[in-house]
């Protein structure tokens, strides 16, 4: 069956898990905490240009991702689909062609762009297109030649950066016109790090994957049997920094209900801990990262608001 034919035929499944489409609230959280810090005073029409923004970016280099994991080895090392880590496995599976991810990835580039665009001529200022290409660059060069920054342990860097600063920092901008700012710096740390803390929990799992194709991880530092002290240091500095924030009264007390979040943490690092040689065990820690990331941001933003 052609990829048209498929798309055609009602398989939308496979082009949501080809964008990775699920995953995209790692991205638009960041942003909008970062829009809402001056809530009531919220520009709906910057805000929505932003927000498009980021998600043509985020579905564009998830496309890329998945391209390059392809085509230098690391996705074939593993052929099996587990949703949260390992790719898509579209590629694998021949549901749709290497060339079919570039070309989509291009594609929602170009939406990207023409999206930044606009909002730069509404705010008229350089900031945007300057920090847009920035990111834009960081994007790809995560996953693809001469770079490969994921593939020489600098994907949490690159991941803090562009989920955190980025996403928190341009959303503050664009509704208050400060940038760059300390109080809206240390705001976006805790949603880097909570990003970076997913990338980190997948890449127990991908570890042996990785290694048979060149791809050297922050993992493979720690060795996935110590990784979960690499997980629990990168959760203490979420929290450490969500403190931080409450003690310079960048967030209020409500701030405080974002520490029940930690059980989702201390369990998640407890089985990164007992198994991380067991792939399908692995799925949960992944799943509970996840779910640290998204109700963690949640209450942020709900912090900021009420």
């Amino acid at each position: 069956m052609s990829q048209g034919n498929i798309i055609r035929n009602g398989r939308v499944a496979y082009f949501v898990r080809a964008l990775r489409l699920p995953f995209i609230s790692a991205s638009v959280l960041p942003f909008v905490f970062g829009s809402m810090v001056s809530f009531p005073h919220v520009k709906a029409f910057p805000f929505t240009l932003g927000l498009a923004v980021v998600v043509f970016t985020h579905l564009s280099a998830n496309l890329i991702n998945d391209y390059a994991d392809s085509k230098y080895g690391a996705d074939w090392q593993d052929l099996r689909f587990y949703g949260f880590f390992g790719g898509s496995k579209l590629i694998q599976e021949q549901i749709f062609s290497q060339r079919f991810y570039a070309k989509m990835s291009l594609l929602f580039f170009l939406c990207s762009v023409l999206c930044a665009a606009l909002l730069t001529i509404y705010l008229r200022t350089p900031v945007v297109p300057i920090c847009y290409g920035i990111c834009m660059f960081l994007a790809w060069a995560y996953s693809y030649k001469p770079l490969l920054l994921s593939y020489r342990a600098l994907g949490e860097v690159v991941i803090f950066i562009t989920f955190g600063p980025a996403l928190v920092m341009g959303g503050y901008f664009i509704q208050t016109g400060i940038f760059p700012s300390v109080n809206s710096f240390l705001l976006s740390a805790p949603m880097g790090l909570l990003v970076a803390a997913i990338l980190f929990a997948n890449e127990v799992p991908d570890y042996a994957s990785d290694m048979k194709a060149g791809k050297h991880t922050l993992v493979a530092l720690t060795g996935p049997a110590k990784a979960y002290m690499g997980y629990y240091a990168l959760v203490f500095f979420v929290f450490f920094f969500i403190l931080l924030n409450i003690a310079v009264g960048n967030l209020g007390a409500f701030s405080f209900f974002s520490l029940a979040c930690i059980l989702f943490a201390l369990r998640a690092g407890h089985i990164l801990k007992v198994h991380y040689n067991d792939k399908l065990r692995l799925i949960e820690s992944s799943r509970l990262t996840i779910m640290l990331q998204t109700t963690v941001s949640l209450v942020l933003i709900l912090a900021v608001i009420v």
